[in-house]
């Protein structure tokens, strides 16, 4: 049964970065003055910050203690929250489709339900691209969603407790980690796991020994690391992470993933006990040509610059699933948290713009410059924007807290300043109180 209601629906379809952070300020400037009602569809019940995924998979990060929970976000926030997966559209109709819900028993939880919409924002964000290579979903984990994140940590711990009941010597060479990737998160995560072991090493396994029980190998078909990266950053990073012993492998494209490593086109072959395939994104299958919509060959729906879609005035995108221009006319925004969140922003505004009958807004994507952390070892990044003509090269503790501020900005963004700071302390009181990393 279609739902109707006498305020104007925005649905917002994906609650992450982007799309929650609309939801909140939506709901905060039209919910609650009921101007229209604001609907968020997500698949998940809670909301993690993609970009420490890698944190969750080495363990550094316990994703419980960061979630936020939808259903109390939209009691705060005046909008409403439907947990579902979209996986149709009619937009004559105006209506979307979201598939049924299944427990882990296979009882259905929902049916499928029916959900009516004035206008629709797509912020589905993007998953991990494999580009069809044979072995990759059979033998690979990417690191899409806290799930995955959760179960690749599952199995390295799993995997330290197996090499620590060894009877080899140390230096033996128990394991190796393959990561297929190398942009922030493949790069990120190889720190990080490098970190976790020498932490395990501490809490009693002294049998692992992060340089030689642990063999971390990234791989990648670019000729260098971070390859969408200034070159400098890419070649600073680089060092960094040859200085902890991790392998890097550019110009080597992977044509296969086995139960026992990875093969590449030149013959190589990188023996491996846990495979991470981080290279390449591409938005959600059912959005190409969802009900003829545009999109590319990547499964992004093409919006003009006010983000919406060129075949629908109705249906916006934004984030890493819309393939929006760049202000030169030269390529598209580049899929990155920074793009998200401004066009979350935009969109803030426009929205009630559009309800009051005023023009919608043009996006001009500004870059404030990349940040790479490399754990507690350090971090990397060059600024742009108002900080000075071109970009300034940063590294170590200014770098580390310009980093630890994004993800406090996201916080703010949707928790505002007091919640935010609140949970600040939370978060330092638990890491005197807990272990440095999760150990189940």
């Amino acid at each position: 049964m279609i739902e109707k209601d006498h305020l104007h629906r925005i649905v917002i379809i994906g609650g992450g970065a982007g799309g929650l952070e609309l939801a909140t300020r939506l709901g905060n400037a039209l919910g609650k003055k009921k101007k229209a009602q604001i609907v968020l569809v997500d698949a998940n019940r809670t909301h993690l910050w993609k970009p420490l995924l890698h944190q969750v998979a080495a363990g550094t990060l316990d994703s419980h203690a960061d979630e936020l929970e939808y259903m109390a976000q939209a009691a705060r926030h005046h909008f409403r929250f439907r947990l579902g997966f979209m996986d149709g559209l009619n937009r004559e109709s105006k209506v979307i489709y979201l598939a049924p819900i299944f427990d882990e028993e296979g009882e259905q939880i929902l049916p499928r339900q029916t959900l009516s919409y004035d206008t629709l924002v797509f912020s589905v964000g993007s998953q991990s691209n494999d580009f069809g290579t044979p072995g990759v979903k059979e033998f690979s984990i990417m690191l899409d969603t806290p799930q995955a994140a959760n179960l690749f940590h599952h199995k390295l711990v799993n995997k330290f407790i197996k090499a620590h009941a060894q009877s080899q010597a140390t230096g033996a060479g128990r394991f190796t980690v393959a990561i297929i990737g190398a942009g922030a998160t493949g790069v990120e995560l190889a720190a990080e796991l490098h970190m976790t072991a020498r932490i395990m090493s501490s809490y009693g396994m002294h049998h692992i020994h992060p340089e030689r029980d642990l063999k971390i190998a990234i791989c990648d078909a670019a000729p260098r690391i971070l390859p969408g990266l200034p070159e400098r950053l890419s070649a600073s990073v680089a060092q960094e992470l040859r200085k902890i012993d991790i392998d890097i492998h550019c110009n080597e494209k992977v044509v296969e993933v086995t139960r026992d490593g990875v093969h590449m086109a030149s013959g190589k072959f990188i023996p491996s006990a846990l495979t991470v395939w981080a290279a390449g994104i591409k938005a959600a299958d059912f959005l190409k040509e969802i009900d003829g919509l545009e999109s590319n060959r990547i499964n992004q729906l093409v919006v003009t610059r006010t983000l919406q879609t060129t075949r629908d005035e109705n249906i916006f995108a934004l984030g890493d699933c819309a393939a929006c221009p760049a202000a030169n006319g030269t390529g598209i925004i580049p899929p990155r948290a920074q793009s998200a969140h401004q066009q979350a922003l935009l969109l803030a505004k426009s929205l009630p713009r559009r309800l009051a009958g005023k023009p919608l807004l043009d996006f001009v994507y500004r870059d404030y410059g990349s940040l790479v952390s490399l754990g507690s070892y350090t971090t990397i990044g060059s600024l742009m924007g108002g900080i000075a003509r071109g970009s300034v090269f940063i590294e170590g503790i200014l770098a580390k807290w310009m980093y630890w501020s994004l993800h406090k900005k996201h916080q703010i963004g949707v928790n505002g300043w007091f919640r935010t700071w609140l949970g600040t302390w939370i978060e330092f009181i638990a890491r005197v109180r807990n272990p440095r990393i999760k150990l189940h």
